[in-house]
């Protein structure tokens, strides 16, 4: 016999049951005709590959072992579909103005992610954890 705070087999999980809630949390914006969701999962491969054409990346990293809950790790994208707010995790090439890279990477992830989503940027905060010598 299950009590009614445990979802049997053939029921899905809601928004409100645990870490498969927070990842499913999908973004949602209400158009003129009908309702546009975008995952999340979504939204940090556009970001990953944004950051990683920039000029000076080398690559990303994670931030912490804690915050690896995207197959991409060092993204991380919180917030509602009309404040978004991602983090990213950079490796730079060593050598160049960080301040520059880092300006490069944050206009170029909130373009990208508003032309191509129609969501809204609130922040785009880079995280420079390592520079790097390139070969």
């Amino acid at each position: 016999m299950q009590n009614d705070t445990t979802p049997s087999r053939s029921q899905p999980l809601g928004p409100d049951y645990g870490l498969i809630g927070a990842v499913a949390d999908d973004l949602t914006l209400e158009l003129e005709q009908g309702r546009l969701t975008i995952a999340r999962e979504a939204v940090s491969e556009i970001v990953a590959e944004t950051t990683l054409g920039c000029y000076g990346v080398v690559g990303l990293t994670a931030g912490s072992r804690v915050a690896r809950v995207f197959r991409r790790e060092g993204i991380t994208v919180d917030g509602p579909a009309d404040a978004l707010r991602v983090g990213v995790h950079v490796v730079v090439e060593h050598g160049l103005n960080l301040a520059e890279v880092a300006s490069t990477i944050r206009s170029q992830v909130a373009y990208e992610l508003e032309r191509l989503t129609g969501l809204t940027v609130a922040a785009v905060e880079v995280h420079i954890q390592r520079v790097r010598q390139s070969a």
